[in-house]
């Protein structure tokens, strides 16, 4: 019964460590999708990204996000 339990052990060791490994890769790909946003918006909005401070990120992103949920209402 003890190699059993040993066993059973690993293969849940094994498990989460599975699950760990997917939760980084969703993770990673959250941030990857999150970043090409943030581009793109900067890109087709000729943002000068440079000179924004944190508080004007904040803001531009509340007006963005206002903005989607205005169009999302209207269809």
């Amino acid at each position: 019964m003890i190699g059993g339990i040993v066993m059973s052990q690993s293969n849940l060791e094994k498990q989460e460590a599975k699950l760990k490994a997917l939760n980084q890769k969703i993770k990673d790909e959250k941030n990857n999708i999150e970043q090409r946003i943030g581009k793109q918006i900067i890109s087709q909005s000729n943002l000068d990204y440079a000179n924004l401070s944190n508080d004007q990120i904040k803001i531009l992103a509340k007006q963005f996000s206002e903005f989607l949920k205005v169009k999302s209402v209207d269809h």
